[in-house]
């Protein structure tokens, strides 16, 4: 099993690095390998290496960053929630961060990603506390089952708040209609360095209860016989999916189906052990994202069709096969 999952992860990686090769030649205008490497490696002033480095290198990284971020935080809380169909939006985080955005598109002027990423950001925050003091009070903290259900509740509220003020400001729609579908376009270095502490923090944080994942799994009464604070676990793990999530949506929209399917297609090659499957999805999400970008901009040329659309066009058949093939597990 250990050969199998060393062999898995090398795989993944190579598959990692051609997606991030077609980032950054593949587009409008097709970028030679040779001429790639020599405007990353070498500078250069050629077109190509202008195209290559002012544009195709930030949205590739971004893709990277997002990818990773959305797959790590779909595992965690699967595994905090205990729900095979739990992502990234079941706290509410997605919505949390429209809330945020249309608000300051709507009522501060505020008309650039890199101005209303932190609101986005604050956004999610938010609305992920809300769900957990919401699913932590009453009788028995925060189940799974009150963790699902308050996030589903404060997720309609959220989506009736947003719809609410794009009612009422209607100038508002086409800017946030752009964000909201969850794309890769547009993206530049500024958005890097605005996003990739919080992401470092919470991918930290998430591989940090990846053994608590592990026995909280075999259900809460067996992992506190194993001696681990199961509070602990779920607020950490969340927090880290928290900081993962509400980054990731903050730079690209609330791009859908990664941190649904990568868990689980990453447990069907490395099974359940959760220091293997975070390992594994931090390389099939950008992988994932990427390839569902690239193919975006060349399907229907010279337009592009957004990578959230895509990741859900593509990804739906790699979880269908899991189904029918009882690979996914619970």
């Amino acid at each position: 099993m250990q050969a199998r999952r060393a062999v898995a992860l090398v795989a993944a990686a190579v598959a990692l690095l051609l997606a991030l090769l077609l980032s950054l030649a593949v587009g409008a205008r097709a970028v030679a390998p040779s001429a790639v490497f020599d405007a990353l490696l070498h500078g250069g002033h050629s077109g190509s290496a202008e195209v290559v480095r002012g544009l195709r290198l930030p949205r590739t990284l971004v893709g990277l960053m997002v990818g990773a971020a959305l797959a790590l935080a779909g595992t965690v809380l699967q595994g905090v929630t205990r729900n095979p169909i739990a992502d990234p939006g079941i706290l509410g985080v997605s919505q949390g961060a429209s809330v945020g955005v249309v608000l300051v598109i709507a009522y501060a002027g505020i008309h650039t990603l890199t101005g209303y990423v932190w609101f986005a950001f604050a956004g999610a925050g938010a609305a992920a506390v809300a769900v957990y003091a919401v699913a932590a009070s009453g009788r028995g903290g925060a189940t799974p089952v009150k963790l699902a259900l308050g996030g589903a509740a404060i997720n309609a509220l959220l989506v009736s708040v947003t719809s609410a003020v794009l009612t009422t400001k209607a100038s508002a729609l086409d800017e946030f209609r752009f964000w909201q579908v969850g794309s890769l376009a547009g993206r530049n270095g500024d958005i890097v360095r605005q996003i990739w502490p919080f992401l470092l923090v919470g991918a930290v944080l998430v591989v940090s209860v990846a053994r608590g994942l592990d026995a909280l799994a075999l259900g809460e009464d067996v992992a506190k016989g194993l001696g681990q604070r199961v509070a602990t676990v779920r607020i950490v793990g969340g927090l880290g999916a928290t900081l993962l999530t509400g980054a990731g949506v903050a730079a690209a929209g609330p791009i859908a189906f990664v941190g649904l399917a990568v868990p689980h297609i990453a447990r069907a090659v490395v099974g359940v052990d959760h220091r293997w499957v975070l390992a594994l999805s931090a390389l099939l999400g950008p992988t994932m994202l990427l390839v569902s970008d690239t193919v975006g901009r060349v399907v229907f040329p010279p337009s592009e069709i957004p990578a959230g659309v895509m990741t859900a066009l593509i990804g739906v058949p790699f979880l269908v096969v899991l189904v029918r093939r009882k690979a996914v597990k619970a």
